[in-house]
């Protein structure tokens, strides 16, 4: 290394311009010290957005490629005693459940309160105590007892061959809509839904179905909040899932988790 000596300045002249020079020397590598690990705290804060950006490309793929089952395009759960539970959504699925989906050795539920589901469990004359007062839960939260914020209603169940699309003389029948005959049979569920992630798919369903697939899962109420309001909470909440899967099981009106 050379140095430059000024023979018109003193030897302690030459030596503190030298010392400024090194002051100034050390401030530029402090700086760039501190803009290096700056600049990497910045490339690991983008890394990790990359990371979350390709694994939630990698959750919508998965749900693209998972093969839907039929009876998702209704209300569904699998009760805790693993019976298929499934519910029309509006007047047309209703006729589809019942007319389609409905055989001997099933039951069906319903509420006598106008534009309620129907719903059915399949082979329901083999389930227990527990499937019928979940699929009794389900029909009640799909009702409209949600939306004028009852916290109970009232839920019977029937044999298939009880339920038909006769009217009695001088009555008409609209779409979705069928008279019931002889015995019916009544519970009063509370009204009340649960959302769980299972792996990475959103489940909804009666609580005590829920609760047997999951630990990670939330209760939701009648209250004010919008279903996309509400989708996005719980979405956070259960750390994962897809929003249109929650909003998919929320019944329809304003709803708020269960503190």
């Amino acid at each position: 290394m050379q140095i430059e000596i000024e023979l018109t300045k003193s030897v302690n002249q030459n030596a503190g311009r030298y010392f400024d020079l090194a002051k100034k020397a050390k401030k530029k590598l402090e700086g760039a010290r501190k803009a290096l690990a700056e600049s990497k705290q910045k490339l690991e804060k983008v890394q990790k957005e990359e990371d979350k950006f390709w694994q939630e490309e990698e959750q919508k793929q998965a749900k693209k490629e998972r093969k839907r089952e039929w009876y998702e395009k209704f209300h569904w759960f699998i009760s805790s005693e693993g019976f298929l539970c499934i519910g029309g959504k509006d007047a047309t699925s209703n006729e589809l459940v019942i007319k389609k989906h409905t055989e001997k050795e099933d039951l069906v539920l319903h509420t006598d309160m106008a534009g309620s589901p129907f719903f059915v469990i399949k082979n329901g004359k083999e389930a227990g105590e527990e499937t019928i007062k979940e699929t009794a839960q389900a029909v009640a939260v799909y009702s409209r007892a949600w939306k004028l914020g009852h916290t109970s209603a009232d839920v019977f169940y029937v044999k298939p061959e009880q339920v038909s699309k006769e009217a009695k003389a001088g009555e008409h029948l609209a779409k979705g809509s069928f008279m019931i005959y002889g015995k019916t049979t009544y519970l009063h569920p509370k009204l009340e839904y649960a959302i769980g992630l299972v792996e990475e798919q959103i489940i909804g369903g009666p609580v005590a179905a829920v609760k047997k697939k999951t630990d990670n899962y939330l209760i939701v109420v009648s209250g004010r909040e919008k279903k996309s309001t509400l989708a996005k909470k719980m979405k956070a909440k259960l750390k994962g899932g897809d929003l249109d899967d929650i909003i998919k099981f929320l019944p329809a009106g304003g709803g708020e988790i269960q503190k």
